[in-house]
């Protein structure tokens, strides 16, 4: 008759000792990635936590490009667009589109002129229920190489309570490690503010791969290209504007027809700098336009479709995929941290925001 509790066989724990060896080494794989210890300490909560504790945060909106307005239209893609990628987004005949313009405070109340950075993100879904979400800025090139680069700048830049302004030496010894910088800032201090959001040039200063139908693979930035052209404000001008003139601006102009962007993307060569947005690619790059975004209509966030969207630039279809850039995978981390606080904020009431059912303000999470 078999024994009924049989001795261990003799290698049996031995054999369990590999897969304790993968646990553990998932188990250490999240704790880097989560910055629980080693020399990567910086999280997304950290960067957010620090955006709430600068400025003028308010609960309820995002921790960065806190002010903002929603808009809504329509994408077109060109012909050439579908001999880049295959995503369902360049083949479709046209797209309904909902996206944000915003500005780079994280002070929903400040003016307008107050920096010369302005955003815009879109969302796209095709009738396939694929998503595409697009996030872009005015500056032609990043801050910082890293996240942790941009972290130290940020942090660096922070008010010394005593003064009431930041500490040169720490961001004297902020671009002594990171010499990127310094191009950053010299542009800040030098662009010039377009009279309008019409008229802005939004670019994406990451890299993204398409993937055309026989599985070729380019690496490309985009940007979005007015029609409207530039206008410059002068100096005086920016002193006497009223805080809210970009969206009042913008009402007025799509009051008196649409707003229209082309979408163009720079093709990259070799030796291009894929996972560093701080370093722009030149301007002899091979251009293709795969796209025209038009503006149609524009409405508040506090009620619009736009308010509870996660503009999550890693949200792709198939046929376009995100580069190993940091500066790119950060981003998507601190905007879900942003959306998952501000919405808890929302749903809570105490937001500023007045609560409103998502089948009210059309909103898609």
């Amino acid at each position: 008759m078999p024994n009924p509790n049989p001795p261990p066989r003799r290698g049996s724990l031995l054999l369990l000792l590999p897969i304790a060896l993968i646990l553990l080494a998932l188990a250490a794989l999240f704790a880097w990635v989560g910055g629980w210890f080693g020399n990567h300490q910086l999280t997304p909560q950290k960067m957010m936590d620090f955006a709430q504790k600068s400025g003028t945060q308010a609960p309820g909106f995002r921790r960065a490009h806190s002010k903002g307005v929603c808009f809504a239209g329509t994408f077109t893609p060109t012909p050439e667009a579908a001999g880049l990628s295959k995503a369902r987004a360049f083949s479709q005949p046209a797209i309904a589109v909902i996206g944000r313009f915003s500005a780079s405070s994280n002070n929903p109340y400040a003016p307008d002129g107050a920096s010369p950075v302005r955003g815009m993100a879109v969302q796209l879904k095709t009738d396939d229920g694929q998503e595409w979400r697009i996030a872009m800025n005015s500056f032609p090139f990043f801050a910082a190489a890293t996240p942790q680069a941009f972290q130290a700048m940020n942090e660096a830049g922070k008010p010394d309570p005593a003064t009431g302004k930041p500490d040169p030496a720490k961001m004297k010894a902020v671009l002594a490690a990171h010499p990127e910088i310094a191009a950053f800032q010299a542009w800040a201090k030098t662009a010039p503010r377009s009279d309008s959001l019409g008229s802005t040039r939004f670019n994406g200063v990451n890299a993204f791969r398409l993937t055309d139908a026989k599985g070729v693979d380019r690496m490309v930035r985009w940007s979005m290209r007015p029609r409207t052209a530039f206008v410059a404000m002068t100096p005086e001008q920016l002193k006497a504007a009223d805080a809210d003139f970009l969206i009042a601006d913008l009402d007025q102009r799509l009051a008196a027809g649409p707003l229209v962007w082309d979408m163009v993307v720079q093709l990259a060569e070799a030796g291009d700098p894929i996972t560093d947005p701080s370093k722009a690619w030149p301007d002899t790059r091979k251009e293709t336009t795969i796209g025209t975004l038009t503006l149609a209509h524009a409405e508040p966030q506090a009620t619009g479709p736009c308010r509870d969207l996660n503009f999550d630039p890693l949200i792709l279809p198939v046929g376009i995929a995100g580069s190993d850039d940091p500066i790119l995978h950060a981003r998507s981390a601190a905007y879900s941290v942003s959306f998952n606080r501000r919405e808890r904020e929302i749903s809570t009431g105490k937001s500023a925001y007045p609560v409103v059912p998502a089948a009210q303000n059309g909103s898609a999470k």
